[in-house]
């Protein structure tokens, strides 16, 4: 592979953007500073570095976020801050995009990647990928409103799929569901005459957040996803 294409691969800019990092001499293979672009490397061998860095090719990236609440899920907006601002410097961000959504006010587990197929994979409703969400609510639920939730509840024209609930707490759930319906959350909620006042994903499919620090971001594998 070209050097120059390696480069703007790793989502260090246009080729016009790296033929200039390319100049002032921030670019090494093995070690030695390389300025031609028309350079052959091989992109999984020779170790090619910007600055301290070293950049790895790959063709599809995972990265998953504790998304903090105040940011819509979205890759650019005129008004509203968006979750790709929070996003490091270290993160190749060349086509990448979030999969699926959280509301703004909505805290936890967000995926982002460049691997079109398996977000469209994912959001898909026939593939069933499971999402656990722990919730806040205004009041006390009982255990008839747990029923309704795990048996299927309609939010609106909508029924939902069977879920799973379990109590955690004094006004605490935990809250498993399929779907991805706009609000489904809190909506399956105020459907049992109750609501929501703190939103969080702990999982999406296999993903975890575990021990995350909110704003934090991590690369995965795709074995880490299906």
């Amino acid at each position: 592979m070209r050097l120059d294409k390696f480069l703007t691969e790793c989502g260090l800019g246009s080729r016009r953007d790296v033929k200039k990092l390319l100049d002032s001499g921030k670019i090494k293979v093995n070690n030695i500073t390389i300025k031609n672009p028309q350079t052959n490397i091989k992109e999984n061998i020779d170790k090619i570095s910007y600055g301290e860095n070293i950049l790895e090719y790959k063709k599809f990236r995972y990265y998953i976020m504790n998304k903090k609440e105040g940011y819509i899920t979205a890759t650019e907006d005129p008004k509203e801050k968006t979750v790709m601002e929070l996003l490091p410097e270290w993160v190749i961000k060349k086509e990448l995009a979030p999969v699926g959504r959280l509301d703004k006010d909505t805290e936890g587990l967000l995926l982002f990647t460049n691997d079109g197929k398996l977000a469209h994979s994912l959001l898909s409703p026939k593939k069933h990928v499971d999402k656990t969400y722990y919730a806040k609510l205004e009041k006390t639920i009982g255990e008839e409103a747990i029923k309704k939730l795990e048996e299927g509840i309609d939010i609106g024209g909508y029924i939902t799929q069977p879920a799973k609930a379990k109590i955690t707490g004094e006004k605490e759930i935990e809250l498993t569901i399929r779907e991805g319906k706009f609000h489904q959350v809190k909506k399956m909620l105020e459907a049992v005459n109750n609501k929501v006042i703190y939103l969080k994903r702990l999982t999406f499919g296999k993903l975890e957040l575990k021990d995350m620090e909110s704003g934090e971001v991590r690369e995965v594998n795709l074995d880490d996803i299906v």
